[in-house]
């Protein structure tokens, strides 16, 4: 750990940069997924999803930079290189070879929703050991990217297997 004047103890500081790390990884592979995604979308929607991807990706890689600070801010190092990331986050692979829009929604979707339940077990770990403002850091995230995940799984018609009842019942116009 690098000196610091922040009242932290060492031991806390080092816990919150080993979660940090650990998410600046999986951020770095989001991103980097999301771009997949938005250079490769095909289909009648392409427009729509390309764009909506390329803010999607802009809006992981400010959370990168801010786990990224937060852990230096601390006294740790930021470990964002490719390398790390390959080898430390926790994210599925995304598979090569999609083009049709639905399949990138739907892969997309998967991964927000698997990162941001990883940011909100998060600020329950940072809260355990003593650092709320890391804990307030990964609230902040979890909210961005459920919104992040909203936008996406906006693009996701509804069918007769995903309508809520509430949907069902309601008569559809002439």
């Amino acid at each position: 750990m690098n000196p610091t004047h922040n009242t932290l103890s060492e031991n806390i500081r080092a816990q919150s940069v080993e979660v940090l790390n650990k998410h600046l990884a999986a951020a770095i592979d989001l991103h980097a997924q999301v771009k997949q995604a938005h250079w490769n979308v095909r289909g009648p929607g392409f427009i729509a999803i390309h764009e909506l991807f390329d803010k999607v990706s802009e809006e992981v890689e400010t959370f990168s930079d801010k786990i990224a600070e937060r852990a230096g801010g601390l006294g740790g190092t930021a470990q964002g290189t490719i390398q790390v990331a390959v080898q430390r986050s926790f994210l599925i692979p995304y598979k090569h070879g999609i083009a049709d829009e639905k399949q990138h929604v739907f892969a997309v979707a998967g991964s927000l929703a698997a990162f941001g339940q990883s940011a909100r077990e998060a600020i329950g770990e940072a809260t355990a050991f003593g650092d709320v403002d890391t804990a307030d850091l990964f609230t902040e995230i979890s909210r961005g990217i459920d919104q992040q995940l909203w936008f996406v799984e906006s693009h996701i018609a509804p069918t007769a297997e995903n309508d809520t009842p509430a949907l069902k019942a309601v008569p559809k116009s002439r």
